[in-house]
């Protein structure tokens, strides 16, 4: 029995195929640049050369199809599929039915870069696979344990009555991965740390962990408040939007394009949403590329600063997703300067810590905070989550022990 797990992001799509029989990954893979130049698949299955192709890919749907070319041939018995936001009515994994496909629907606008592909990826999938289990799992589920001292805004209380506008955070799954592991690298119980989790991707989120559940995150409503992020702007003072709009007379789709879409390294830089596309511009000279990577890496600094206040202990810092693993040089402009939060690395681990596959510890000697490096695999939260759901065991990720929260847990690669 396999089961197929879908990770739709903004601007790339990870998969991977898991055989519960045999408790082995059958081959996994990512599509990367959707909507960019230079768009292509990366296909790895064990003991094979991983594939590597470029291929056109203007959107979601036609990067689906190509990955559902390149797995032909593996019998699928269930899907699992990310969903970034699903409100306050999911707070854990669900099999999707007609009625949990409208609630998802219902709630897009909130997640405008990621639920239309999120849902996107579900109809195409039970085109392509139909008469098998489709299991919903929310990146918003893990942040459900904020206190509402995080979660409510200082508006009209009868906003959140009406409307349900409150944080409700993201990156759920990869916040719950490389937390659990943390407390495994740190020899402790997920419930006896304290860490501050940041997913750097093309989408930035940090969450402050207390004894093991998130009590504040950066991403709020809509996964557009917080850190600067590859073209989300982040933290802005509100009466910006109602400037411009009397200044350009936006209207409110107009703006939501620009916020979501034009901004964040995109709207700084004004070419590039990319950071490996930043930093060789950066490189050459070009100005406002090294613009951007100061104010990225000055806004993570406050994020840092804030949550430490609102932990009082922190057990360790922790870097993840694609930048956060791979960019050593963002990492080190994060980490400089911070000493006095007891968080101190070493220069020679950090720049030795470029991969996808192996989790490093890049701390200082004696550094009170740890500062980790570890892979996010939140394919592998969906395949959990799809096998306890068809074995009726699942339960609320507070209660539920994952395979990769024992110590001695390798993680494979495809």
């Amino acid at each position: 029995m396999s089961i197929l797990a879908l990770n739709c992001g903004s601007s790339s799509i990870k998969y991977k195929i898991y055989n519960r029989q045999k408790k082995e990954t059958l081959c996994s893979g990512t599509v990367e640049r959707i909507g960019i130049a230079g768009a292509f698949i990366k296909h790895e299955c064990p003991g094979a050369e991983p594939l590597i192709e470029n291929r056109d890919c203007p959107n979601h749907e036609t990067a689906l199809k190509l990955i559902m070319e390149k797995i032909s041939g593996i019998e699928i018995h269930a899907v699992g599929h990310r969903v970034v936001h699903g409100g306050e009515k999911f707070k854990s994994s669900v099999k999707i039915t007609p009625e949990v496909l409208e609630a998802i629907k219902a709630v897009q606008d909130l997640a405008p870069l990621h639920n239309p592909p999120n849902i996107a990826g579900i109809v195409a999938a039970q085109m392509l696979l139909p008469n098998i289990a489709h299991i919903a799992v929310f990146d918003t589920a893990f942040h459900q344990t904020m206190p509402e001292a995080a979660y409510l805004y200082a508006v009209p209380y009868e906003w959140y009555g009406m409307y349900g506008v409150r944080r409700y955070g993201f990156h759920g799954t990869s916040h719950l991965y490389v937390s659990r592991r943390a407390a495994a690298l740190l020899g402790k119980k997920p419930s006896e740390v304290n860490l501050i989790t940041l997913h750097i991707g093309n989408g930035v989120s940090l969450t402050a962990i207390k004894n093991g559940v998130s009590v504040d995150t950066s991403m709020g409503l809509t996964p557009l408040e917080g850190a600067v992020m590859g073209t989300r702007c982040g933290d802005l003072d509100p009466a910006i939007v109602l400037f411009m709009i009397e200044k350009e007379g936006f209207y409110a789709e107009e703006l939501d394009g620009i916020l979501n879409k034009k901004s964040g390294l995109l709207g700084i830089t004004g070419k590039y949403m990319d950071r490996r596309d930043i930093e060789k511009a950066a490189e050459e000279g070009d100005e406002r590329s090294k613009l951007a990577i100061e104010i990225e890496a000055f806004r993570l600094r406050k994020y840092l600063g804030a949550y430490s206040a609102i932990l009082g202990r922190v057990d360790a810092v922790v870097f993840t997703a694609g930048a956060g693993e791979l960019n050593w040089q963002l990492r080190e402009k994060v980490l400089t300067g911070i000493e006095n939060l007891g968080i101190k690395f070493d220069k020679w681990k950090n720049q030795a810590a470029t991969s996808r596959e192996n989790e490093a510890d890049i701390s200082a000697d004696g550094s009170p905070v740890k500062v980790l490096v570890i892979p996010t695999d939140e394919e592998r939260v969906f395949i959990e989550d799809v096998e306890a759901i068809l074995d009726g065991k699942y339960e609320t990720h507070t209660h539920f022990t994952y395979s990769f929260e024992d110590p001695n847990y390798k993680r494979k690669k495809a």
